[in-house]
Formats: C-alpha cells, sequence, structure tokens
C-alpha cells in the first residue's frame, strides 16, 4: 500500500468512526505496522495545521487518535451540536471537571481532599455526559482515577490538555497535597446535577 492510499484510508476511517481509534486496530484494518500508522498520523495532522482552507484537526492521546475541528471554528460548530457543556453544568461540576483536567488521572478520594466535600454525584454527572471517562487505579485496585476525554478536548479544540491556561504550573502545585488530609464533608448534591442524573436514568 503507497503511503498516499495509506493516508487517504486514515482520513475515511478516521472520518466516518467519530470516536478514537487505537494505533492498533488501525494498524491490522489496513495490514500495515503501528510506526507506519504513527508517522502517517502525523504527516495527516501537519498537513490540516498547515491548510488554512481545512478545518480538521487530528486529536492524539496515548495511542489512539480521533479527529476534531480547528478552534477557531468552535463557535460555529458548537452553534451546530448546541453544545451544553457550559450553558448547563453548574459551578460545583465545573470545579471538578477542571480538577481532573489538571491533576489527572486522579481518584474521586483526591478530588475530594481538593474541594473539601464529597463529590460522588459530580463525577457521575460528568461520566454520563461523557467529559470524564474512569479506569481502574493502577496502583490500587479497589478505587478509580479520573481523566479528562476526547470529548472533553474536542469541545474546546484542544489537541491536549497541556494546551490548558497555565497547565505547566496548576498541575503540579504541590500546595493542593497539603489538603489531603482535611476532614470530607458530605456533598449537597447541586439541583441540575441530580435533574441531568434523573433524566439520564
Amino acid at each position: 500500500m503507497s503511503s498516499l492510499h495509506i493516508l487517504s484510508s486514515l482520513e475515511s476511517l478516521l472520518f466516518i468512526s467519530g470516536e478514537p481509534i487505537s494505533f492498533a486496530r488501525l494498524a491490522k484494518i489496513l495490514e500495515v505496522d503501528e510506526e507506519t500508522i504513527k508517522q502517517s498520523l502525523e504527516t495527516l495532522a501537519l498537513k490540516y495545521s498547515e491548510d488554512a482552507s481545512s478545518g480538521l484537526m487530528l486529536v492524539m492521546k496515548e495511542k489512539e487518535v480521533v479527529m476534531g475541528t480547528k478552534p477557531e471554528n468552535a463557535t460555529l460548530v458548537e452553534l451546530l451540536t448546541k453544545s451544553s457543556m457550559q450553558e448547563n453544568l453548574s459551578r460545583v461540576a465545573l470545579e471538578v471537571l477542571s480538577i481532573v483536567a489538571y491533576r489527572a488521572p486522579i481518584s474521586r478520594v483526591a478530588i475530594e481532599a481538593i474541594r473539601g466535600v464529597n463529590c460522588s454525584f459530580t463525577l457521575r454527572n460528568l461520566l454520563l455526559r461523557d467529559l470524564i471517562e474512569r479506569q481502574t487505579n493502577p496502583t490500587d485496585t479497589r478505587e478509580y482515577v479520573y481523566s479528562p476525554t476526547f470529548r472533553f478536548l474536542q469541545l474546546l479544540g484542544l489537541h491536549s490538555v497541556q494546551e490548558l491556561p497555565d497547565y505547566e504550573t496548576m498541575s503540579v502545585d504541590g500546595r493542593l497535597k497539603t489538603l489531603i488530609d482535611f476532614p470530607l464533608e458530605q456533598e449537597t448534591p447541586d439541583p441540575s446535577d441530580i435533574n441531568t442524573q434523573k433524566t439520564s436514568e
């Protein structure tokens, strides 16, 4: 398969998928090795970046990739999709989402230590909206850790969380660690979170 054919095939697969695809799966479909996929995706990403007439870009996270739209078109995309991310998210949800975005992967216990209150309702709300995802904590299988999703990055028009404002400072701020031993209070669930949860259920 020629390099041009690989680029064309990748573009078609990413366009039709609409969801993150692993490098391994793309390699299997196209019957090439993962290194070829990685190099081809970098070429495709550069092509989109340099072509001012294209509104597309690639969002890569670890060994997965999804096609997105350029941040300069975010307003138009939001009008089309009627994104409700900022319109309907409560203040509490935005706080938790910010903590996850800057400190991921992070456990619920650590989030609650930073905020000082229980946040189970809010985490579930964000999971239902596909703004965060959870995985088993590799250092403690009794709990989960949370990270922002591709959808979160797509909605903000970011290539990665490292492009968030002051990420280098906020993501390693040692003062947050001192809050972990603070006693927790019971969260008063945010009404909008509960309503969204009930609607989703």
